[in-house]
């Protein structure tokens, strides 16, 4: 397991203690459930990256902690209509506030504007945050192994099922993954190809990892996918999302 005490990560994840706590303050649990009910009905991530070869999960952000500002010009549904035309199986959608600049409102805004599933990509670490994403209208939510424990792990993708929301769980190493396999095998797997401490891209990493599994395991290689030669390399790795 990754230690991210010393990392953005960390710190990431102290700051989501805090905003959880207030979150909890302006909505209940009940009073969240009862948003959730309301949401339209999913539209099936995992069913849509099976779909296409290759499964693009296209990234709406606006920025990030290493690169700052990505985009200036920063309209979700534009972007959104632009990765459905282009041929995406599925959107990815940033909502954390702090570091990436993202909003709750952007996952239902790009939702609302093509037919794509959409992934909020945010660092949840109860399953709050689960049924919330449900209620913003998100099709799936991504699970890090590196900042979960086991038992929240299979809590929060437990509550994700629950709320017909599949369930991406991201890896950084071969212990994470360990932990992800004793989860359901309705769960998507990630490798995350950048490594936390240096924040140096490998994509050998997903190629290593993806040896570990079964060959009918569907496996979503993530960070320094940047041209059509890497594509083809995870292609023949039988890699194909």
């Amino acid at each position: 397991m990754v230690d991210i005490a010393n990392t953005i990560l960390g710190k990431i994840v102290d700051r989501k203690q805090e905003e959880f706590a207030a979150r909890l303050k302006q909505r209940s649990y009940k009073d969240v459930e009862e948003w959730a009910f309301e949401a339209t009905p999913v539209r099936g991530f995992a069913k849509s990256l099976l779909s296409k070869q290759p499964g693009v999960i296209a990234e709406i952000k606006k920025a990030s902690p290493s690169k700052g500002i990505i985009r200036e010009n920063f309209d979700p549904a534009e972007i959104a209509q632009q990765y459905e035309a282009a041929g995406a199986a599925c959107l990815s959608v940033l909502t954390d506030v702090d570091f990436f600049q993202g909003a709750d409102e952007n996952i239902q805004i790009a939702r609302s504007h093509c037919a794509l599933p959409a992934l909020r990509k945010d660092f949840l670490i109860d399953p709050y945050g689960v049924i919330e994403a449900r209620a913003l209208h998100a099709d799936c939510i991504l699970l890090i192994v590196a900042c979960l424990s086991d038992q929240q792990l299979e809590e929060m993708s437990k509550t994700a099922f629950e709320h017909n929301l599949d369930v991406l769980v991201e890896v950084h190493d071969e212990a994470e993954l360990e932990r992800a396999l004793r989860l359901s095998e309705r769960c998507v797997l990630g490798v995350n190809n950048r490594n936390l401490k240096t924040f140096d891209v490998d994509l050998n990493t997903s190629i290593r990892l993806k040896k570990l599994l079964e060959p009918s395991r569907l496996l979503v290689t993530e960070s320094g996918i940047a041209t059509p030669a890497d594509v083809a390399m995870m292609q023949e790795h039988d890699i194909h999302a």
